[in-house]
C-alpha cells in the first residue's frame, strides 16, 4: 500500500486537494439512475472521508464544497424549471439554481464539524460514528421545511446488481445510506492502514458481512402474490409544460387522452399528474362520462390525474380519481387520493411575502394546493387495491407505508415536464424503484413525458416507455400483500433513534476525552 502513502503525499497539495473534492463531488450523477454505476458511490464517499483525514481542519469546508458541487451537478435541472420552462431570466434563474444545493450543503458541513470535534480513535471516529452522522444528516435533509431527500447516496444503490440494495426491505432508504456510508468508511480503513496485514482483517470481514447481508435479503421474500393479475397501460401524453396550461390547447389535449384511452382494453389504466388542464369541476359537461364509459366498454378501470377544488371550494388539490364505476349519476361522489406532501414553492408559498415578486414574473398556475390528507385508502381498480403517490411524494417511503399495508398494488402519476429532457425523471424513478422494494409490491408509473415504468417488487424495471414520445405502456402485474420488516417497523424512526442514541454516546465520549487532553 505504499503507493497510497506516496499519493496522499500530493493529494494533501493544495493545488491538488481542492480539484480532487471538486472532481469526487462532481463525478456523483453518475452513481444515480439514469447511469447507476452503484459501484463508484462507495469509491467517491470514501476518497472524500480520506482526503478530509489528510486534511482535518479544513473538513467543514471541504464537505460543504462536495455538497454544493456535488448537488449542483444532481440538480442542475432546477434551471431548466426556472428558466426554460417558467421563463424566469438568467439574471434571477442562475442565482436560485445555486440556492438548493448552496442549503443542502449545509448538511454534509454540519456532518463533519461534528465529527472533528471528537476525539475518538479512527476506528470509532471514522469507522462507526462517520456513518451514523451521515445518515442521520440524510435523515434531517428529508425531513426538515417538508424535506428534499434527492441525492442521499443510499439511492446509488438501487440497483439489482448492488447487494446493499436488500437492505431497504429491511429498514427502508435511510438503512441503504447507512450501509453505503459503512461500506465507504470501511473500504477506507481497509485501504489506508498503517497496521501490519491482520489489522486489515476486521475491515476486511466487516465488508464481506456487510454485502452477503444485504444481498441474502434480496434474495429474500417478504411478501408474497394474492393469486391476482392484471393487465395495465400507462398513459404518456407528452405534452410540453409551455403549452400545457394554455387555452387553446385544452380541447387537443383532452382529445388526445381520449383517443389514447380508446385503443387499450387493460384491465386497469392510469393517466400522468394533472392530465386535464382544467379544474375537474370546470370541464365541459359530459367529459368525465364520455371518458369512463370509454374505458368502461372495453373493459377497463381508470383513473386520471387531475386538479379539482376543495369540497368547500376554497382552495384546491392536485388530485387522482378513479372513474372505474363512474356514472353521471355518480359524478359528486368520485372516489381520488388528493396529493398530500407538496413541493415547497412549486405547490405551495411558504414564504408568499418573499417570493411573490418571482411567482409574477415565473409562468407558474396552480402554486398553492391544499393537502389531501394523511393515510387515505386505496382506490379499488378491477382486482387490485392502488395506493397512489403523487410526483414528489415517491421520495418519502414512511409516508407511503399506511397506505401500501392496505394496497396489492402502488402507483406514482408525475409530470415531469417541468424538467425537460434531464436526468430528473429518471432520478424520480430510481426513488420508484427504492419504494417497491421498501414496499415488497408492484409499482406502475403514468408520466406525461417520462420515465413512464412497470417496477417489480424487487425493484427491477420490468418495462419502461420511451421517454419524451406520445405512447401508452402496457404490460402486467401482479398483486401482492404481506409486509416487508420495514413496513413492519413503521418506517424509519426506530434506526434514527438508535442511530441518534449511538451517536450521542460516541460524541459525548469524544468530548469527555477532549478536554481531558486539553487538561
Amino acid at each position: 500500500m505504499n503507493i497510497f502513502r506516496k499519493l496522499e503525499q500530493y493529494w494533501q497539495h493544495p493545488l491538488l486537494y481542492w480539484p480532487l473534492v471538486i472532481l469526487i463531488a462532481a463525478a456523483t450523477p453518475f452513481t444515480f439512475a439514469p447511469y447507476y454505476h452503484f459501484w463508484l458511490m462507495p469509491l467517491l464517499f470514501g476518497a472524500l472521508i480520506r482526503l478530509i483525514e489528510l486534511r482535518p481542519r479544513f473538513a467543514v469546508m471541504t464537505a460543504y464544497l462536495f455538497g454544493l458541487i456535488g448537488y449542483t451537478a444532481q440538480f442542475y435541472w432546477i434551471h431548466t424549471a426556472l428558466h426554460d420552462v417558467s421563463g424566469l431570466p438568467d439574471s434571477y434563474a442562475i442565482p436560485l439554481t445555486f440556492l438548493l444545493p448552496a442549503f443542502l450543503a449545509l448538511y454534509p458541513a454540519i456532518c463533519f464539524w461534528v465529527w472533528r470535534k471528537c476525539n475518538l480513535s479512527r476506528w470509532a471516529k471514522t469507522g462507526l460514528l462517520l456513518p451514523i452522522l451521515w445518515t442521520l444528516a440524510e435523515f434531517a435533509r428529508e425531513r426538515f421545511l417538508t424535506g428534499f431527500g434527492w441525492g442521499a447516496i443510499g439511492y446509488s444503490q438501487i440497483i439489482k446488481d448492488s447487494p446493499l440494495a436488500g437492505f431497504a426491505p429491511l429498514g427502508g432508504i435511510h438503512m441503504v445510506t447507512l450501509a453505503t456510508a459503512f461500506l465507504s468508511a470501511w473500504l477506507v480503513l481497509l485501504i489506508d492502514n498503517h497496521g501490519r496485514l491482520k489489522h486489515r482483517l476486521l475491515p476486511l470481514f466487516l465488508i464481506v458481512a456487510l454485502c452477503s447481508v444485504g444481498y441474502i435479503s434480496q434474495q429474500t421474500e417478504y411478501t408474497r402474490p394474492d393469486g391476482s393479475t392484471s393487465t395495465v397501460a400507462l398513459i404518456q401524453g407528452n405534452i410540453e409544460q409551455n403549452l400545457k396550461w394554455k387555452e387553446e390547447q385544452i380541447i387537443p389535449t383532452i382529445q388526445k387522452y381520449y383517443e389514447q384511452i380508446s385503443k387499450t382494453s387493460a384491465d386497469i389504466v392510469i393517466l400522468p399528474e394533472t392530465a386535464l388542464p382544467l379544474m375537474r369541476q370546470d370541464l365541459p359537461e359530459g367529459i368525465l362520462e364520455q371518458f369512463a364509459e370509454q374505458a368502461q366498454s372495453n373493459g377497463s378501470a381508470l383513473a386520471i390525474g387531475i386538479s379539482q377544488y376543495t369540497p368547500d371550494g376554497n382552495g384546491y388539490e392536485n388530485a387522482v380519481i378513479n372513474l372505474s364505476e363512474y356514472h353521471n349519476s355518480t359524478s359528486d361522489v368520485i372516489p381520488y387520493y388528493a396529493k398530500n406532501h407538496l413541493v415547497p414553492f412549486g405547490e405551495y408559498k411558504p414564504l408568499p411575502t418573499i417570493t411573490e415578486r418571482l411567482y409574477k414574473m415565473m409562468d407558474m398556475p396552480l402554486a398553492d394546493f391544499q393537502k389531501g390528507g394523511d393515510n387515505q385508502a386505496p382506490l379499488v381498480m378491477k382486482d387490485q387495491k392502488v395506493a397512489f403517490n403523487i410526483c414528489y411524494e415517491d421520495g418519502f417511503g414512511d409516508e407511503l407505508i399506511a397506505t401500501a399495508k392496505r394496497s396489492t398494488l402502488l402507483a406514482n402519476i408525475s409530470n415531469m415536464a417541468w424538467y425537460g429532457k434531464s436526468n430528473a425523471m429518471y432520478q424520480q424513478l430510481q426513488q420508484s424503484q427504492a419504494r417497491a422494494m421498501e414496499l415488497g409490491r408492484y409499482m406502475v408509473r403514468a408520466t406525461n413525458t417520462g420515465a413512464t415504468a412497470i417496477i417489480s417488487p424487487k425493484g427491477t424495471i420490468v418495462a419502461e416507455a420511451q421517454p419524451n414520445t406520445e405512447t401508452v405502456l402496457e404490460g402486467h402485474v401482479k398483486g401482492y400483500i404481506g409486509e416487508t420488516p420495514y413496513m413492519k417497523a413503521g418506517g424509519s424512526t426506530w434506526l434514527i433513534s438508535i442511530l441518534a442514541v449511538i451517536g450521542v454516546f460516541l460524541i459525548l465520549i469524544g468530548r469527555k476525552k477532549t478536554r481531558i487532553k486539553n487538561f
